[in-house]
């Protein structure tokens, strides 16, 4: 098989890692199918036979590099990314391919920000974390939202989710920040991440039409803390959950998704709602559609197929607003994602 213009899909054997890998061939783009289970990559090259093989462990440099060796790209969906993120990215810089994850944990992404992009500037290297639901999402809708404007004063990022069944790597990330954090909670505001103890605070939400007036849980901060003031000029992010999606998510008994349809997606539905303000100004953008875990498969793959065109606005690690062209990268996830986005 030819792997010149083959796409490494790290961790290909979990949930998101399937919706990846099925719309890279729905797309027609070569893949790569690695991970850390050789037996469960084995048995999805069974049901995918024209994907190539290549196990590798994060704890071994040698190995990631052959699975990179000659590729044109990876997809880094192998959670928790406190763990993988730093060696597929250190694995992707020293093959010279972009690297794109769908990292949802705040200090894994602060981390891939922070510890990489002066050698992905030098080697001219794309480096995209949070390229999904939760961070890329979010930041292309601000970005998009903001239009001309430079600076605001606070970019708002309301999630009204009908459910949310959690995936066991969810639950695994989840723990694993929460740990990092020493149980601690974080926002953004006065132009940085602040942790603290402050308890819980519901509000209400008016979402669009249908969902209406929701109530949320203020401050359930997402990865959209990390992607929006990376490249713009907004010293307070504020990103809410609907009550019911944040309960699931803390129940203990709450089951994985369950597939509806024949593209394998639960019947979870979403509507994300973005509000920037300058002075006084408001700008409203949304998005709707169908499983927060299904709909990150077209936002990584169109990432990586504009990295690949040479269809970006930088180089070095940024976060999806700054790499594309938000309207249009937003437009062009018909008919996965529904966008409203001010005139």
């Amino acid at each position: 098989m030819d792997t010149a213009a083959a796409v490494v899909v790290y961790g290909a054997n979990g949930h998101t890692g399937r919706f990846i890998v099925a719309e890279l061939r729905r797309r027609g783009v070569t893949t790569v199918i690695s991970g850390r289970n050789a037996a469960q990559l084995e048995a999805l090259a069974a049901e995918w036979p024209d994907v190539l093989v290549r196990p590798a462990d994060v704890d071994d440099p040698g190995a990631l590099d052959r699975a990179l060796a000659g590729a044109a790209a990876v997809i880094n969906c192998a959670g928790p990314f406190a763990v993988t993120g730093g060696p597929v990215v250190e694995a992707a810089l020293r093959a010279g391919v972009p690297y794109v994850d769908v990292a949802a944990e705040i200090e894994a992404n602060v981390a891939t920000f922070a510890d990489y992009a002066d050698e992905a500037r030098k080697t001219e290297t794309a480096v995209v974390p949070a390229m999904a639901f939760y961070g890329g999402l979010g930041d292309l809708l601000v970005t998009a939202a903001m239009g001309e404007w430079t600076a605001a004063d606070v970019a708002h990022v309301a999630y009204g989710l009908s459910s949310w069944r959690p995936t066991a790597g969810t639950r695994t990330a989840g723990q694993v920040s929460h740990e990092r954090r020493a149980g601690r909670r974080v926002r953004f505001a006065d132009g940085g991440l602040q942790y603290h103890d402050d308890a819980v605070v519901e509000q209400d939400w008016e979402f669009p039409e249908p969902l209406g007036r929701r109530t949320v849980i203020a401050e359930f901060t997402m990865a959209d803390v990390v992607t929006v003031p990376s490249h713009l000029d907004v010293p307070e992010v504020r990103t809410y959950m609907a009550v019911e999606a944040a309960r699931d998510l803390a129940g203990p008994d709450t089951p994985a998704p369950e597939a509806v349809d024949e593209l394998g997606r639960s019947d979870q539905t979403f509507v994300v709602d973005v509000v920037v303000s300058a002075g006084g100004v408001e700008r409203r953008a949304t998005a709707r559609g169908k499983d927060i875990y299904a709909v990150t498969a077209p936002l990584v793959v169109e990432a990586v197929q504009r990295i690949l065109a040479g269809e970006t606005r930088t180089t070095g690690v940024a976060s999806a607003g700054a790499m594309f062209d938000a309207a249009d990268f937003l437009r062009a996830l018909s008919p996965y994602v529904t966008v409203e986005l001010p005139h």
